[in-house]
């Protein structure tokens, strides 16, 4: 196909300058068309021959170059070369009969002996490519077919012409010629025949040999252009419902394996070569510098490399794709040629039917000559669109994996630069700008020229009256600019407040639980609502001034036609406007109106690609970690697992040495500790380890394989099985005993699936100690040579840390044997275990030695502990006096002392930490191990439900008039179309047209009117979509805020910010824009019908049937369009999901030296998405082609039915139906892809309205419930025989719990993880509903109150402070209920009033995200203060104090005791030594009461809670 155009376009002038030769007289001007016997036995002849032989050598060098293996010689392959070879037998039989007839002396001219001659020997090669082929495994030639299509016309000429001669003076006057015409016909339309089927697949090919391959590559070339090997699927997608198994594998020329390694070496390569020049005019620049040249000249050369930052990129870019790019603008210029041409054709064509003496086959020429130009013109539009498509495909690709191979090098300095939302944006936003550059690039250098074509044709037509055209232009552009300013401004606004709303979301959902504790939910909805409604105001007055630009793009063309018919029929009475410069014109403002939108698009689309491509460039070009930092040594004759000489480390080049005068040597096999404060660089010691950071002075070398655990946990969103396997075999003894160390063989017990269950994105089912133990698991399963542990013992409970450390880390556990451990802790009592300890001061190593010999010392770390146990309780008596240095250390820190934990504690402890699962999610997972599930899409075309739920939303009582605007605008357009045809056909009297100005003035209230009617249909469907837009976001946001807690532990914040973002997004903007262009679409393709048959009535019996095919193709293409959209959009997701795991893991996949596999999994992922990409993209072309085609066929039937009933048709009508018919393929397949949208985007109406279906709390209030009641007055709380369940199906996390806590009573609540401590909270906030009996408040039974009622009247505060973004008094006071001085009392008691006082807003100081701009500790008192101001009967604390320091803690807890000493005080105790000084302490276990009293009795019961004391080292 590549090597066609240029051939083409060669052909098409060389065939233009010989047909001057030809005598028209005998051609144009008579009732039969002929030819000169010269011309056809000449020029004719060797059309054909001067393609192939132009095409030879450029499809032999392609053939030499893409040897796809071999084809057995096959029938067809047989039949071709018999008939090729009876063909050359018969063209050298002329030549010899004519020589025979020279030496008889029957005088023939030399064009007897060369044309059969040149067909021969060019018959020969055509054979000779032929074989060729075949033996290059060509199964379909569309070079050749394309020889043999010209030879067949060719040919018919001839025999038409032997036909003619037979009848008119015998067959028997030159019988030899004859017949070997009729046998030449007939053998090269067998060959014609042939050379339309596909030969056999080709042997030894290196292609893919899947069974399932793409069906393009075994497709004959003329269903290769026509899309037709495309209509299986579309026809499998009609009848069920299409998975990824139906799609064909990415074909291997696009797959990540060919195209990134491509990618590599070109960007490699460009980029080295940019690196040479920069240094090179580096060096330069400092020779300058040094003989005094001004400092503009470097800030010169600055600029330009900034600015030429993208240049590697887009050279890299033109390497790889250049080639391909060009061929499809040769497309695309070859495709303007033939849309140029249509204008000429109708001309000539309305001039045939004025000219009522002209012969009817002229009329039945220029018919059929309008439809081949139409559909050469799709032919080549859509190749061209194919390609550019495809390319895109390949270039997203290849950015893909230059991306995520990038990710995997990135140094920590480069991580601070960006993060994985800007990475993620880099892979979707910025690679689709650059892919829409490439579809619109070429229209920044075309558009203008067809724009200057179009004028020409013009004045040609209408003479200087053409130009006036360009003073529209220039009255239409500042009206354009201004509106469309005004709307990016009111956009802008939108955009703003869509942020906001966004975050608010994002902050409500993220902490929907603190929100549904405090019963906050109201005053939330109503921040929302009241951002929601700015928002939809600025996007009611942008679709507003979006109807505007509409209307007056669209009546450009009328204001265009207008004028110029004005100043044409005005400026001179002579000037006559006919049907042919009336439609004509029409037909060429069209196109100009066209291309004239196409370039302020083309320029957009360029200016985006350059900025994208700009942070593309940057992105690439950022700094990668050294891999000198570190050097492995596999040789195993280094004596020291890991040794640092003189190493001074920094995380980047910009910053002050984080580590400095490192030397440290690791002896194989031993366990060394790592303790410091915090910020001492204990993690910095690790990572330099690991070769993360940059060495500046000193090396690292390390021996053999590395293992490595993160302080902050990361997981997959994969199995159990495969986050600890992380690519090795499995194991199974092995893999047990590593679970069973690691404390996992509880959990693994209590999930759905066992170690087959699916673990969330980013861990979001598992507790902090449940994905720690896995990270730890799944490095001890990899038999590492050395471990290096960044505090893994940090997130899990003291009893599970010392499992962890007796049976992976210490003296006896798996990792005993060789292995060297590298262990950061704060965990002081396992150092004495420990072979070697360094401790580390400020980035420096202040001591080195075992635990005794620190101790000795009585140095910095002596001082350290110390400091240490200070911050402890009160140790208790029992722990053996050390000295001076060692009589202060509690028995937590005794190893000797400590009790062993048992299996059945262990188990205990970790095997309920599991966030429960959904019911569905569980059935999943029972058969599966699947946990997160994919959003719910619905297969196939979306039902009239959906689309109904819309309209009923924007308001029933709007369509009826929106649609009636619809129609009386489309009937003031065929109204003015009409008067334009009659003032057309008006007759000259005396060389000129009568009233002309009454005509121009019909003809420009028609318009004008017409304008206003659009205006108002336009702005009516867009305004009806901000209605439904505002009607569908209430529903979500109240059936969504009226979610239980459950809801929200069962559906990902993803899945939900997804419906208020993109959904909602579809529902503003996306519907309402596609719905108005449809019913445009519709109404004007009813207009065209009604235009078509009103000028020939017959042609609607080619209507209805071409109607059918049209609905037939409407329905295929919708259908399976729908589904791959669907399927597209989700597998979008896993490469974003891949790409953020990646991100925040990559320092454990860079120490496992595990990139290949990562890598391997990202190219999957991709192709995976190309894989429907591709289909989807083809899709697209099919449909454009087909129903171009549809309406070209329509075109032809208006033309021939114009040519049968000229004698009863003017040329106005004439004019005015083929005019609107040419119109007629742009506006079926406009509306088929509105169509297609709407349906697609219908689906989020659907998604936004699914959960009206699910279950909701309880209502919020009551009415008649404690109305004008104080309520709590005491704070009694009593328990009767409570139950609580969090699903059915599951067990009871709380049994037949009766207990009552009277008013005033402090409570601390304890037992082992998963006792039931947290479900006894969740049923009094009735978080979840009872189960069964009761609870019941001051005598209140809670289950008769509004949640709200119940709630507001608890303070709960939790482990983990929520702070939102916004003031501080907000997040103080949410509600907006108390005083200032309340605020800043409650402040004082909190120890925060100073801090508040010296903030420059002070009440109104800003806290960013999640309290970023705070501490922990601050944020935390900030909770602490919220309470306070409420000051409830029922107080429930979540280790409220755990992240302030000692002091402020037990000011704070004197504080509680004094501000709520008549409340009541539910106190949860993760520490058992936090609930030391309660008045009684329930002790749960497997959710029942296990012991009740005071601590005292408590601990002399040596019940459950005196092991839990032991356990914790208090006793």
């Amino acid at each position: 196909m590549r090597f066609l155009f240029p051939a083409l376009l060669c052909i098409m002038s060389f065939t233009s300058a010989l047909f001057l030769f030809q005598d028209w007289n005998q051609t144009w001007h008579t009732n039969i068309p002929g030819l000169t016997w010269c011309f056809k036995s000449s020029i004719i002849a060797w059309i054909p021959c001067a393609y192939l032989w132009i095409c030879f050598p450029f499809y032999y060098w392609y053939l030499r170059h893409r040897n796809k293996g071999y084809i057995r010689m096959s029938h067809i392959f047989k039949a071709k070369m018999v008939l090729g070879f009876i063909l050359v037998i018969l063209c050298f039989s002329n030549v010899f009969f004519m020589v025979w007839e020279k030496s008889q002396g029957i005088p023939r001219t030399p064009a007897f002996f060369i044309s059969p001659a040149v067909v021969g020997i060019t018959t020969v090669l055509a054979l000779f490519l032929t074989q060729a082929e075949r033996m290059m495994g060509i199964q379909s030639s569309g070079v050749l077919l394309i020889y043999w299509l010209l030879s067949f016309v060719a040919a018919l000429v001839m025999f038409s012409s032997k036909i003619q001669h037979a009848l008119e003076r015998g067959f028997l006057e030159d019988h030899f010629h004859h017949v070997t015409t009729y046998l030449y016909a007939g053998l090269v339309l067998g060959e014609l025949v042939l050379f339309c089927l596909v030969d056999h697949p080709p042997f030894f090919s290196k292609a893919d040999n899947n069974p399932n391959q793409c069906p393009e590559a075994s497709s004959s070339f003329l269903s290769k252009i026509t899309y037709w090997w495309f209509s299986g699927l579309l026809w499998k997608g009609s009848q069920q419902a299409l998975g990824v198994d139906d799609l064909w594998p990415v074909r291997k020329q696009d797959s990540s394996e060919e195209i990134v390694t491509w990618a590599e070496r070109e960007w490699k390569k460009c980029h080295s070569t940019t690196q040479q020049k920069m240094e090179s005019a580096t060096f330069k620049k400092g020779q300058k510098t040094e003989t005094g040249t001004a400092e503009a000249e470097e800030t010169e050369a600055l600029l330009q490399s900034k600015h030429s930052q993208s240049r590697p990129l887009l050279r890299m870019f033109w390497g790889m794709f250049g080639t391909y790019f060009l061929l499809s603008t040769v497309c695309l210029v070859i495709c303007d040629v033939f849309l140029f041409s249509t204008p000429k054709v109708l001309s000539l064509f309305l001039k045939f039917i004025e000219d009522e003496a002209a012969p009817s086959w002229l009329g039945y020429f220029y018919a059929f000559s309008m439809f081949l130009l139409g559909c050469l013109q799709t032919l080549f539009e859509q190749r061209y669109m194919y390609m550019c498509l495809v390319l895109g495909l390949r270039l997203r690709t290849a950015v893909t994996g230059l991306v995520y191979r990038k990710i995997l090098v990135m140094s920590n300095a480069s991580r601070k630069a960006a993060t994985t939302g800007e990475i993620v944006n880099l892979v979707s936003v910025d690679v689709q700008k650059i892919m829409d550059l490439i579809i619109y690039f070429n229209g920044t250098w075309l558009a203008p020229i067809r724009i200057i074509i179009c004028f020409v044709f013009l004045w040609q037509l209408l003479g200087p009256s053409a130009l006036t055209a360009i003073a529209v232009f220039l009255f239409l552009l500042p009206l354009n600019f201004v509106i469309t300013k005004k709307r990016s401004q009111f956009q802008e606004t939108q955009m703003k407040h869509k942020d906001e709303r966004a975050k608010l979301t994002n902050e409500i959902l993220s902490n929907i639980k603190v929100i549904k504790l405090y019963g906050w939910e109201k005053t939330f909805m109503e921040k929302v609502l009241g951002i929601r409604k700015q928002e939809l105001q600025a996007l009611k007055r942008s679709q507003i001034l979006f109807s505007a630009s509409l209307v007056s793009f669209h009546s450009s063309t009328f204001l265009i036609t207008f004028v110029m018919f004005a100043v044409y029929t005005l400026v001179d009475n002579t000037h006559v406007l006919d049907a042919e410069k009336a439609f004509v014109s029409l037909t060429l403002i069209n196109i100009l109106n066209t291309a004239h939108s196409f370039l302020p698009f083309s320029i957009n689309a360029a200016v985006q690609a350059k900025v994208s491509l700009n942070r593309l460039a940057a992105f690439l070009n950022l700094e990668e970690l050294n891999s000198e930092s570190s050097s492995r040594n596999t040789s195993g004759c280094v004596q020291a697992s890991i040794t640092i000489r003189n190493g001074t480390f920094c995380w980047s080049k910009e910053t002050s040495p984080c580590l400095r005068s490192i030397d440290l040597s690791v002896a194989q096999g031993s366990l060394l500790a790592v303790v410091g404060q915090v910020g001492a660089g204990k993690s910095s010691l690790l990572a330099a380890v690991l070769g993360e950071l940059e060495a500046t002075d000193g090396c690292v070398t390390m021996q053999d394989t590395v293992a490595y655990v993160p302080q902050q946990a990361w997981v997959l969103n994969a199995s159990v099985e495969d986050n600890i396997l992380f690519g090795k075999e499995m194991d199974e003894t092995w893999f047990n005993r590593v679970t069973e160390a690691c404390a996992l063989h509880p959990d693994l017990e209590t999930f759905p699936a066992g170690q087959k269950s699916e673990i969330g994105e980013k861990g979001i089912n598992l507790s902090g100690g449940q994905k720690q133990r896995v990270n730890l698991a799944r490095a001890v399963y990899q038999k590492a040579s050395i471990y290096l542990l960044d505090d893994p013992l940090s997130a899990v409970d003291a009893h599970v840390g010392q499992h962890i450390f007796e049976h992976v880390l210490g003296p006896s556990g798996l990792l005993k044997d060789k292995q060297t451990r590298v262990l950061v802790t704060h965990t002081i009592n396992i150092l004495p275990q420990v072979d070697n300890i360094v401790f580390l001061v400020d980035g420096m190593i202040s001591e080195t030695g075992s635990y005794q010999e620190l101790l000795q010392r009585n140095g910095a770390f002596a001082d350290f502990l110390r400091s240490h146990v200070t911050a402890e309780e009160k140790p208790p008596a029992g722990c053996a006096a050390m000295g001076d240095t060692k009589g202060i250390i509690t028995t937590g820190n005794c190893p000797s002392q400590e009790k062993p934990l048992s299996g059945d504690s262990v188990k205990s402890a970790v095997g309920r930490e599991t966030i429960p699962v959904s019911p569905d999610c569980t059935r999943a997972a029972g058969s599966g191990g699947g946990l997160t599930k994919a959003e719910r899409t619905r297969p196939g075309r979306v039902g009239a439900g959906a689309l109904g739920a819309y309209v009923r939303a924007a308001g029933r009582a709007l369509w009826a008039p929106t649609l009636l605007s619809f129609a009386c605008q489309q009937a003031l357009a065929f109204s003015r179309g009409y008067w334009l045809s009659r003032w057309a056909d008006e007759p000259v009297h005396n060389g000129t047209q009568q009233h002309p100005e009454l005509r121009l003035a019909v003809f420009g209230a028609l318009g004008a009117v017409q304008a206003l009617g659009r205006f108002a249909c336009t702005a009516a469907v867009l305004l009806g979509g901000v209605l439904a837009s505002h009607q569908l976001f209430l529903q979500l946001l109240s059936n969504v805020m009226r979610s239980p807690m459950l809801f929200f532990e069962q559906t990902p914040i993803g899945h939900l910010l997804n419906r208020f973002s993109r959904d909602m997004d579809a529902v503003d903007s996306v519907i309402p824009d596609k719905l108005k262009s449809m019913l445009g679409f519709l109404f004007n393709l009813l207009e065209i019908y009604l235009v078509i048959v009103v000028a020939t009535p017959w042609a609607a019996m080619a209507i209805v049937p071409l109607t059918v095919l049209y609905a037939a193709f409407q329905h295929f293409y919708v259908s399976t369009s729908c589904q791959l959209r669907c399927m597209e959009a989700a597998s979008r997701s896993p490469i974003y999901s891949h790409i953020s795991e990646t991100f925040q893991g990559s320092s454990v996949i860079r120490a496992h030296k595990d990139q290949q596999r990562f890598i391997s999994k990202s190219n999957f992922l991709v192709d995976e998405n190309q894989r429907i990409c591709f289909p989807g993209a083809v899709a697209d072309r099919w449909l454009a082609t087909n129903l171009e085609f549809l309406g070209n066929g329509i075109v032809l039937f208006a033309a021939l039915f114009a040519v049968v009933g000229r004698t009863q048709l003017s040329p106005g009508i004439a004019g005015f139906s083929l005019s609107y018919a040419l119109q007629i393929t742009g506006v079926l397949n406009w509306m088929v892809r509105s169509w297609t949208e709407i349906e697609h985007n219908t689906v989020s109406v659907e998604r936004v309205r699914e959960y009206l279906r699910t279950p909701k709390e309880a209502p919020w209030t009551l009415n008649g419930k404690l109305q004008g009641q104080v309520w709590p007055t005491e704070g009694r709380i009593e328990f009767r025989n409570y139950s609580l369940c969090y699903r059915p199906g599951l067990e009871l996390a709380l049994r037949c719990v009766s207990v009552t806590i009277n008013g005033h009573e402090k409570i601390g609540i304890t037992g082992r993880t998963g006792a039931g401590k947290s479900s006894l909270v969740v049923g009094l906030l009735r978080l979840v509903e009872a189960a069964e009996g009761a609870i019941l408040i001051d005598g209140q039974d809670i289950a008769q109150l509004g949640i709200h009622d119940l709630r507001t009247k608890i303070t709960v505060i939790p482990q983990d402070p929520v702070i939102f973004s916004g003031s501080l008094r907000m997040n103080l006071d949410p509600l907006n209920q108390y005083t200032d001085a309340d605020i800043w009392t409650a402040l004082e008691l909190t120890q925060l009033k100073t801090f508040v006082a010296d903030l420059p807003e002070q009440l109104e100081y800003k806290c960013t995200d999640q309290g970023e701009n705070l501490s922990t500790g601050q944020k935390q008192l900030v909770c602490l203060a919220r309470a306070l101001l409420q000051k409830a009967k029922i107080l429930i604390l979540d280790e409220a104090t755990a992240a302030v320091d000692l002091e402020t803690d037990v000011q704070i807890q004197s504080m509680l005791r004094t501000q709520f000493r008549d409340s009541t005080v539910l106190t949860i105790a993760h520490r058992v030594n936090t609930v030391l000084d309660c008045d009684r302490i329930l002790v749960l276990e497997n959710g029942r009461i296990a012991e009740f009293d005071t601590p005292e009795h408590l601990t002399a019961q040596k019940g459950l809670f005196y092991r839990l004391m032991e356990e914790s080292g208090l006793v």
